[in-house]
């Protein structure tokens, strides 16, 4: 149900996000660090951008095929672009990333950051599902407890909405790569 729900959802949601880009102060995407920038949506107008001046050579990508198929690029277009994709589906509003989609995920963003490229770490609104998967970054990378790297996340994209069932994968994931928490 929650699957049907997030697509009767996803164009009003994503208009919402337009608007609030627009009238408030939130930002498409932020940096996060020297290899990862958080963000929404990466429409297809944007790929010079994150390509030329924010050095993305691969995107993460959250959503679901049906989020994408309109408005972004596809996998074969980012590859013209010389951009890897790693497409993690995971359900807009209640979707929580596998274990092993975390693992992928930060596997994928540290050899781009060996490589002195960028990543672009994205679901609709860079808010929750790809906010889970830059924290899993951060965690990996720093050896932070999850609130922790909530907390650096929350500094550079004050909107991020890491919800409970997320936060307990984090917690999952922090207990595999760093073992028990301090």
């Amino acid at each position: 149900m929650s699957g049907m729900l997030a697509r009767l959802l996803f164009y009003p949601t994503l208009a919402y996000n337009v608007v609030m880009e627009t009238v408030s102060s939130r930002r498409w995407f932020d940096r996060v660090d020297e290899a990862v920038i958080l963000g929404a949506l990466p429409f297809r107008s944007m790929t010079k951008q994150l390509v030329e001046l924010e050095n993305v050579r691969g995107v993460i990508t959250m959503n679901e095929m049906y989020e994408t198929k309109y408005f972004c690029n596809s996998a074969e277009e980012w590859k013209a672009a010389g951009v890897e994709q790693l497409r993690l589906s995971t359900v807009d509003l209640t979707g929580v990333p596998s274990m092993d989609d975390l693992h992928r995920g930060v596997a994928f963003a540290l050899k781009h950051r060996e490589r002195g490229t960028g990543v672009y770490v994205h679901c609709k609104a860079g808010r929750s599902r790809s906010a889970t998967m830059a924290a899993a970054y951060l965690i990996r990378l720093h050896g932070w407890t999850p609130e922790e790297a909530c907390r650096q996340l929350a500094a550079v994209r004050p909107h991020i909405l890491v919800r409970p069932a997320q936060l307990g994968v984090l917690r999952r994931y922090h207990g595999q790569v760093c073992g028990p928490s301090r």
